[in-house]
């Protein structure tokens, strides 16, 4: 089961997962203590309290809550995208926040896919184009077969040429999604990948995000307003005034 507390946690437990027996696979990914606290008009504010929780290798995790409760804030935390006020993120057997921005940076690249709302997709780029990008920067010269073989995976193998203006929301996120998985991350952290398309469409694109976790053995973290998408997940929690609650 996934464990959490929502007590403030020490910003430096007397365990971390830096600390776990050789023989014991250490989780995907450990928060211990997260606190983010930002300063408005009327003085600080509270997004994220005491936070903690551990996200076994291979597993699902749904991220509920109202909105402005924190769950994209935390999002952003457990992929270094953004700092918190207090506490740790472990995550490829690193704490994100002992290394500096370009350090956290080269470890979610090593890491971590991302699939979003709008589907951020590059609008001059084909689809093919777009799902090879991230390979080219790394100077994989197999870009373009693997990203032909991941499009054909999830449907698109006659849309490779087509620019997202001539792609469905649906086929959108699709592309997305194979521009992420396409490069195998450890960790695929989606915000509301079905919040701009409609109930069909969603449906099946998250039947194809599971499929694909199940596949490759990528860690999912899901942010999702949807109910029953978030019960498809092996674990769930859900933020209430930036604190876990039952």
């Amino acid at each position: 089961m996934l464990a959490f507390m929502t007590v403030t946690a020490p910003s430096h437990p007397a365990t971390s997962p830096a600390d776990t027996p050789a023989h014991v696979a250490a989780p995907a990914i450990a928060v211990r203590g997260l606190s983010k606290i930002v300063e408005d008009v009327s003085g600080p504010l509270t997004i994220l309290d005491g936070i903690e929780l551990s996200v076994p290798r291979g597993d699902s995790l749904a991220i509920v809550g109202a909105s402005g409760s924190g769950k994209s804030t935390l999002l952003s935390l457990l992929a270094g995208l953004d700092v918190p006020s207090h506490g740790e993120v472990w995550l490829g057997g690193r704490n994100l926040f002992d290394l500096d921005e370009d350090a956290r940076a080269a470890h979610r690249a090593a890491h971590v896919g991302f699939v979003f709302q709008n589907f951020q997709l590059i609008g001059h780029l084909t689809a093919i184009e777009n799902v090879m990008l991230p390979m080219e920067l790394r100077g994989d010269r197999l870009a373009r077969s693997k990203a032909e073989a991941m499009l054909a995976r999830v449907g698109l193998g006659q849309r490779l040429n087509h620019r997202p203006v001539l792609l469905s929301g649906g086929e959108q996120q699709r592309v997305a999604l194979a521009r992420a998985f396409v490069m195998r991350p450890d960790i695929l952290m989606a915000d509301e990948p079905t919040g701009s398309l409609d109930h069909a469409t969603g449906l099946a694109v998250m039947d194809l995000m599971f499929e694909l976790n199940r596949e490759i053995g990528t860690t999912l973290v899901l942010v999702t307003h949807d109910e029953q998408i978030a019960q498809r997940c092996a674990h769930r929690i859900r933020i209430q005034a930036g604190r876990l609650v039952n």
